[in-house]
């Protein structure tokens, strides 16, 4: 799936059916503008696809990976393993764990192949969407903007009352 042409941001999950929870991270960049790009990519079933989606991502404008896994989730760490481009994990919920077991294999990464792990699941998608913005902003500062108006707007639908 791709979102616009000018994608900055990658979006990998290890299949179709964990779209579900990274949708959030693909609202969050669309709510500030930044274009995204969704696939569909396995470090164990897809590992060549995989390979050649990393190592050329750069080249076609891609500057950070939000990566979603369950079970023993290793797409976010054989992702940074392949480049040097930040690389968010989002672990995925789906296992009799119910995510655990996913958060801690994105989160214990070897020394020298760092992923940035947010929670497990949507909020986690979310999160790790805003994140990858936050990143692009210290470069962009219409990025910068945008991110700032969110979190304002975000601030101002808080009632000072539960009445």
């Amino acid at each position: 799936m791709t979102k616009r042409a000018e994608a900055r941001v990658a979006i990998l999950m290890g299949s179709k059916s964990d779209w579900e929870q990274m949708k959030p991270a693909a609202d969050a960049l669309d709510a500030l503008g930044i274009g995204w790009d969704a696939r569909v990519i396995s470090a164990h079933r897809t590992p060549a696809r995989h390979h050649a989606y990393v190592t050329g991502a750069g080249d076609r404008g891609i500057q950070v990976f939000i990566c979603g896994a369950g079970f023993a989730a290793h797409l976010a760490g054989v992702t940074a393993a392949l480049t040097s481009l930040p690389v968010l994990g989002v672990p995925l919920e789906g296992s009799a764990l119910d995510g655990l077991d996913s958060l801690l294999s994105t989160v214990q990464m070897p020394g020298g192949i760092p992923v940035a792990t947010f929670g497990i699941g949507k909020a986690g998608a979310k999160n790790a969407g805003l994140f990858a913005a936050a990143i692009l902003a210290v470069g962009d500062e219409s990025v910068c903007k945008a991110l700032d108006e969110y979190r304002a707007a975000q601030t101002a639908a808080v009632p000072e009352t539960p009445f």
